[in-house]
């Protein structure tokens, strides 16, 4: 190998992630259920798999493929492992809900987070209080163990949940985008190590230094703030959208169906509570 490969092949090996095992397709249609709290038929460890709704679009009744859920099942306590194995079973992928921004109160390593790293409280989310991502030397090791614990669960992906906090005024730290720059790549980073494709949640300001990190999108909302089109940076590479709005806070499938459909993005309406149903899916 000449100098200039060698160079090149560095280069690579340093500005471009490990390769994932199962990374989502933009045809992919998704589901958002973080209460793993459903009963009845068609459910397992709190997960309901037997959805199908009408699109938008209309036609016959689809199902999800992709199921994004909590790492824990319904006792909050043991990894959803169930629940993924009977997604698996059914040929779908399971994406593994862990929050890498805040610190949660009802969590059983709750008592791994020292006091110096827990800020202020996340505005309408009890419980929950802002972490310091400047102090990476303490919060990697515990996302490191949750990202562990997905990977033995079965889970094929990792969404980091409130990961843009330098966007917030409120944390109780002075962080910066360079703070958070730094804090993503390393979780992309700890995802892909174990194997594992990772979704960039939100942080809408840093899709451009981020998307070569990140295997896909999840976005709340960005119809209703109308800043969907920052993701064509995403889908431009190849990479899907799963995008979400909230009923509850006005979204409706006529006025959010139409361009998340023409631009590819894999569109759901659900309620805040991120129940099994409701169930919309744009296409």
């Amino acid at each position: 190998m000449n100098l200039l490969a060698l160079t090149s092949l560095l280069l690579t090996t340093l500005l471009s992630p490990a390769p994932a095992g199962w990374v989502p397709s933009t045809s992919d249609r998704w589901q958002y259920q973080l209460q793993p709290t459903a009963t009845g038929a068609g459910t397992v460890g709190g997960i309901r798999l037997n959805l199908c709704a009408v699109p938008y679009t209309g036609g016959a009744c689809v199902k999800p493929n992709v199921y994004n859920i909590d790492l824990y099942g319904p006792d909050k306590v043991t990894p959803n492992k169930t629940a993924v194995n009977a997604i698996h079973a059914a040929g779908g992928h399971a994406i593994c809900y862990v929050s890498a921004g805040s610190w949660e109160d009802w969590r059983p390593d709750k008592n791994s987070f020292p006091a110096s790293v827990k800020g202020n409280d996340l505005d309408n989310w009890p419980g929950e209080k802002w972490l310091d991502i400047r102090k990476r030397d303490i919060l990697l090791p515990i996302m490191k163990a949750r990202v562990a614990k997905c990977a033995q669960a079965g889970f094929d992906s990792v969404e980091f949940d409130n990961v843009d906090a330098f966007q917030n005024k409120n944390t109780g730290f002075p962080l910066t985008g360079a703070h958070q720059l730094a804090y993503n790549k390393a979780l992309a980073d700890i995802a892909h190590s174990h194997g594992l494709s990772v979704g960039l949640k939100n942080d809408l300001d840093q899709v451009g230094a981020l998307v070569d990190w990140f295997d896909y999108a999840v976005n709340e909302s960005c119809q209703a703030w109308d800043e969907c089109e920052v993701l064509d940076t995403f889908l431009d590479a190849g990479k899907p959208v799963f995008q979400i709005e909230y009923t509850d806070e006005g979204a409706s499938a006529r006025e959010s169906c139409p361009p998340a459909n023409t631009a590819s993005r894999s569109t759901i309406l659900k309620t805040l509570a991120l129940n099994a149903t409701p169930w919309t899916p744009c296409r």
